[in-house]
């Protein structure tokens, strides 16, 4: 089985038994195994300084393993991303290593796609994926596929008011060769009018989070839309926003409100719902980087990446 470096650039692990028990959950499934001797530091929120976590991302990359996987995410990437060490994580990716996470990873994943081109992934984290009572048999199955070298692509199942709202697909939809790009909506709304946001024209744009009313999910997806962000791709695929608890004030504004909204500014560019991928139990890995190829046939919407 291949190798992994877990460590952490984020936030600091709050429950180290847990993390020790996903640990063995990995080796048991055949991963050789080697943790950051900082994975569990802890400064502040942080899993340490930013140069302490600065030099986890720079072990990560010398390490040869063939995945970097973070413990988890919350937040410190951002504050990271002017001393990240672009050179030296381009080189291992160009090596064969993943760079996978997800959350706060996003500014990772995005900077370095801005600053290098180098393309990471989108998937599962330790904490989240692995120290749960139960691991998601599809999400560690997507995630070996991955680490094996032979994932392909991914798919899911539309619901119904998308082919509703987007009538045009129901006689099939394909773009071939177009960037798959995105991550946590806040993190990606936040590096608006940086160097560290990709651009990205004729893109897929996947987006995902957590905690958020809609009403702040509306808020930075207009953003990114009177940035010009939105309108320049060729799909937005919305994973999983949750988490989130609705008011009597809200008077019926909720999520799908704000999907509807979102259609109607961008004519001509399907807005896809129910993409596995999130702060959910069950995520697939997503290229973040890669040009995919995507169709819609029926009900199934399928991404091609290998």
């Amino acid at each position: 089985m291949p190798s992994l470096y877990i460590y952490s650039p984020s936030g600091a692990v709050r429950d180290r038994a847990a993390f020790r028990r996903a640990v063995r959950r990995l080796q048991a499934a055949g991963y050789e195994v080697a943790v950051d001797p900082a994975a569990l530091a802890r400064h502040q929120r942080f899993a340490g300084d930013d140069d302490a976590r600065l030099a986890a991302i720079e072990r990560a990359a010398a390490s040869g393993a063939d995945v970097a996987l973070t413990t988890r995410g919350g937040y410190g990437l951002t504050r990271l991303l002017p001393r990240l060490p672009y050179d030296a994580i381009d080189a291992a990716a160009r090596r064969g290593m993943a760079w996978v996470g997800l959350s706060d990873f996003t500014a990772f994943g995005l900077a370095v796609l801005a600053q290098r081109g180098t393309a990471t992934w989108a998937g599962p984290a330790v904490m989240e994926d692995w120290a749960v009572d139960a691991p998601d048999d599809i999400t560690t199955a997507c995630f070996d596929d991955l680490a094996q070298g032979v994932g392909e692509g991914s798919g899911w199942r539309l619901p119904l008011s998308d082919l509703r709202a987007h009538p045009e697909l129901a006689a099939g939809w394909r773009v071939e060769g177009a960037m798959l790009w995105g991550g946590n909506l806040s993190i990606l709304a936040g590096l608006v009018g940086t160097p560290y946001l990709p651009s990205v024209d004729g893109g897929l744009l996947f987006l995902e989070d957590v905690g958020e009313h809609p009403y702040r999910i509306e808020r930075m997806l207009t953003q990114l839309l009177l940035a010009g962000v939105l309108g320049r791709q060729k799909a937005i695929l919305l994973g999983a926003f949750n988490r989130f608890a609705l008011t009597p004030h809200d008077r019926g504004f909720r999520l799908e409100t704000v999907v509807a909204w979102l259609r109607a500014q961008l004519p001509g560019v399907p807005v896809l719902t129910g993409l596995p991928f999130g702060h959910v139990p069950t995520k697939v890995v997503l290229p973040v980087g890669r040009p995919v190829d995507a169709m819609v046939e029926g009900r199934d919407a399928l991404l091609f990446w290998g």
